[in-house]
């Protein structure tokens, strides 16, 4: 059964790079950055989303060095650095002086040493020191690398936190999704975004968002424009939500076979991973708001270990089984009789 939307053919996107003056003028509060090199050095850009701390390239092994990357210099490296003196410095930076790297960070304030500013002076490369402490600082500039370089795409859908679990509504324009999702907000869950869900993976999650011009902005037809937020107060939104689940809403076929017992669940793959669907078929008088309920409720119990479908058809099993044996108990006991 083919899907409303083909997430196979969705154009996803990731971005090329990072300009670093970017990256220090909009971080530079937050993460304590000092630039320790010319202005005109912030003219490089980041292309990875790793870090690097270059332990090994210091102390002479380069032929693995993931200079590409920007290079972090923890307390570990800079009392390395410092410990070995001014001679050996030169040395160290001469061998790797034919590395480029985007940047180098010093944390814990850390002054530079003269032979790493030489080099990166003559490189064009900027210089950064930052007050946080290594692990802390790597872990946050991790993240905001990773959603920068993480591969997104658009998509026409609505998104809604059901109880916790992401629900990402799609199905053909006409079939009802924003009012199966405005009755579920007005059941008291959140809208994360209508018609279109900009959808990025982070590691193996799909992580949905508003468009930001539409906010937290439905179309209802015969209504209008209405914005949730105000209608219905803060707690009736949220701004992102990972995608537990993919509910594609379908106008009933006479004919068509659906799922009735839940041992064949439905994946689909949504920017190279796999996310569970459920496809349900809409006919007049049918209830869509409470069945997305029990879909969102039967999704935390199988978060839990407990696949309702499963047990009952591993129950009905062995009740098969026991009705067997019986049976053939009983047809035994009845051939001793007549012997």
């Amino acid at each position: 059964m083919a899907d409303s939307i083909d997430f196979s053919r969705l154009d996803i996107h990731r971005k090329r790079s990072l300009p670093v003056r970017d990256f220090f003028v909009q971080f530079r509060e937050e993460l304590s950055l000092t630039l320790r090199t010319p202005e005109t050095s912030l003219s490089t850009e980041i292309i990875e989303s790793s870090l690097h701390r270059p332990g090994l390239a210091l102390a002479g092994f380069t032929q693995v060095y993931s200079y590409q990357r920007v290079q972090i210099l923890g307390t570990t490296e800079w009392f390395f650095l410092e410990s070995i003196g001014s001679e050996k410095r030169r040395e160290v930076f001469d061998r790797i002086r034919e590395f480029r790297s985007p940047l180098w960070v010093l944390t814990h304030n850390a002054s530079p040493h003269e032979e790493l500013l030489e080099m990166c002076r003559e490189q064009n490369v900027p210089v950064l020191s930052t007050a946080r402490e290594t692990l802390d600082f790597m872990t946050e500039v991790q993240d905001v690398l990773e959603d920068w370089f993480a591969p997104y795409c658009s998509v026409h859908a609505s998104l809604v936190d059901v109880y916790g679990v992401g629900m990402l509504y799609i199905g053909e324009s006409g079939v009802g999704k924003s009012e199966c999702v405005l009755d579920l907000v007005e059941r008291g869950h959140r809208l994360v975004a209508d018609d279109i869900v900009n959808l990025t993976r982070k590691g193996r999650s799909i992580i949905g968002k508003g468009n930001k011009i539409l906010g937290h902005h439905m179309e209802i037809r015969g209504i209008g424009i209405v914005d949730v937020g105000k209608l219905f107060g803060i707690r009736a939104i949220r701004n992102t939500k990972k995608v537990e689940v993919v509910v594609e809403l379908q106008k009933w076929k006479e004919g068509e076979t659906y799922d009735r017992t839940g041992l064949d669940p439905l994946n689909t793959e949504m920017i190279g991973t796999s996310v569970p669907k459920v496809i349900i078929p809409i006919s007049p008088g049918k209830n869509i708001t409470v069945i997305s309920e029990v879909i969102a409720m039967n999704m935390l119990l199988k978060m839990n270990g407990v696949d309702a479908a499963k047990l009952f058809n591993e129950k009905l099993i062995e009740t098969m089984k026991e009705k067997s044996r019986q049976d053939g108990l009983r047809r035994l006991g009845t051939e001793d009789v007549h012997e």
